[in-house]
């Protein structure tokens, strides 16, 4: 039976197929597929421009247009070739040298150009920059762009709401006020932080042979400065060179990409989290969207589940990457093929975050302020100006001035006229008594509407 999205395992290929579509083309099998025969191409382009190696290049314009066809063109229906290659041969970059052999063969100017595709190569060295080149097209052409835009629309709620004052909750108590934009900006701070660590991880590759160390190559051309070649070939396509490694790059930096991602994706889940809490208190409206449902059963509810399919989907993804990241850099000796099938699930892992980061998006596009609930929780939270009347006392020296104002507010309701009859009874001079019986809880934002503004 053809495989439909009702049908798929994996809810990235069925329900969320729509919200994925951007990494289909990189993390699927036809995208490794690709980016093998595109290591495999160039590494042949490479050599055919290195003088001591007369028997392959250099190339004709023919030949040269050929190659850069087979990768610029490559199509589907030469994945599907190589995979029935596959097949038969039970090997899949033993499929791709098969399928370039024979696309390279029905050529006049190929000669024995056949015999030099995957010289010298071991199937990691293939493998390793084909994953490398996925891992670097997902996060610059795909996790950045998301990342940018969901900086933005952070940036724009922050400067909006900069001056809305709101009380803050520690322990989930009451505690000095801040605002609304200045807790927004300490978000985008951290995502930022996070999104720079995670774009600067450098992304690695090999290309030493079988055990790292250039033995056959050697063996047929002693002269050849072989990690010199290497370098260059590696730093040819973008990716940063490992000249010390056994017959796999050994995943450091896989390591380094999975975490760096995890730590960004564990502040978006926290800011989910927070956002949740603040729509159950009242102090965010949710915009109806004309037809959808909120409950199966009690039709006014608008419940926040675009923070909560985040929140699901990042714990998704953080799992996943963590197992890469702590598995990855550990194999047997030389070699062990436990990374394979790990590797393979690049873009499932990174599927639950782009959706995560879609529903994240969409819930604070759904978002409206609720400044009436917001200023009337502050407004009767008087209370909370007892941090700033003992340390005005603790300035003019009032004796044991956090205990006095222990003793006044903990645990107890406190009202504007109790707060003022206790500031009015204070042994301080007259301007900073008048100051502090000017304060309210909403004036008590600090620098909370500057800071909202600043570095953002």
């Amino acid at each position: 039976m053809q495989l439909n999205r009702l049908r798929a395992l994996s809810p990235s290929d069925g329900r969320y197929a729509d919200k994925v579509s951007s990494l289909r083309d990189i993390f699927s099998e036809y995208g490794l597929i690709r980016f093998r025969v595109l290591v495999e191409v160039r590494w042949l382009q490479r050599m055919a421009d290195e003088p001591g190696i007369a028997e392959v290049g250099p190339f004709n314009s023919v030949m040269k247009s050929v190659l850069n066809k087979i990768v610029d063109n490559f199509s589907t229906d030469d994945a599907e070739r190589i995979k029935e290659i596959e097949a038969r041969t039970n090997h899949d970059v033993k499929a791709v040298e098969y399928f370039l052999r024979d696309r390279i063969g029905s050529s006049s100017d190929a000669g024995n150009l056949g015999d030099f595709i995957h010289f010298g190569c071991t199937s990691e060295d293939i493998n390793n920059l084909a994953y490398a080149l996925m891992l670097r097209q997902g996060r610059d052409g795909v996790l950045l762009p998301m990342m940018r835009d969901l900086h933005a629309k952070l940036r724009s709620m922050a400067i909006e709401h900069a001056e809305v004052a709101m009380l803050s909750r520690t322990h989930g108590q009451p505690a000095s006020p801040t605002t609304v934009g200045k807790e927004l900006a300490n978000v985008l701070v951290r995502l930022t932080t996070a999104r720079d660590r995670f774009s600067s991880v450098p992304i690695r590759g090999k290309f030493n042979g079988a055990v790292g160390n250039f033995n056959a190559h050697v063996v047929a051309y002693p002269d050849c400065d072989w990690p010199e070649m290497s370098r260059q070939f590696v730093e040819s396509l973008g990716l940063e060179h490992n000249m010390h490694t056994t017959q796999i790059e050994p995943h450091d930096w896989i390591a380094d990409y999975a975490h760096g991602l995890i730590r960004y994706n564990t502040i978006m889940l926290d800011f989910c989290r927070d956002i949740w809490s603040y729509i159950s208190l009242g102090y965010f409206k949710q915009r109806v969207t004309e037809g959808e449902v909120g409950s199966s059963t009690m039709p006014h509810k608008v419940n926040p589940i675009d923070f909560e399919n985040a929140e699901g989907n990042l714990g998704l993804a953080n799992a996943m990457l963590d197992h890469m990241a702590l598995k990855l850099p550990v194999s047997r000796w030389q070699r062990d093929l436990t990374d394979s099938t790990v590797q393979r699930n690049y873009g499932v892992a990174i599927a639950y975050a782009v959706i995560a980061m879609q529903s994240l998006s969409k819930g604070l596009s759904k978002l409206q302020i609720n400044a009436e609930v917001i200023a009337r929780d502050v407004d009767e939270s008087w209370e909370v100006l007892g941090e700033a009347i003992q340390t005005v006392m603790r300035r003019y020296g009032v004796p044991e001035p956090y205990e006095k104002l222990k003793s006044l507010t903990r645990g107890q309701a406190i009202t504007k006229a109790r707060l003022h009859e206790f500031i009015a009874s204070l042994d301080i001079p007259d301007d900073a008594k008048e100051r502090l019986l000017a304060l309210t809880p909403t004036a008590y934002t600090g620098l909370a509407a500057q800071l909202a503004k600043r570095d953002t």
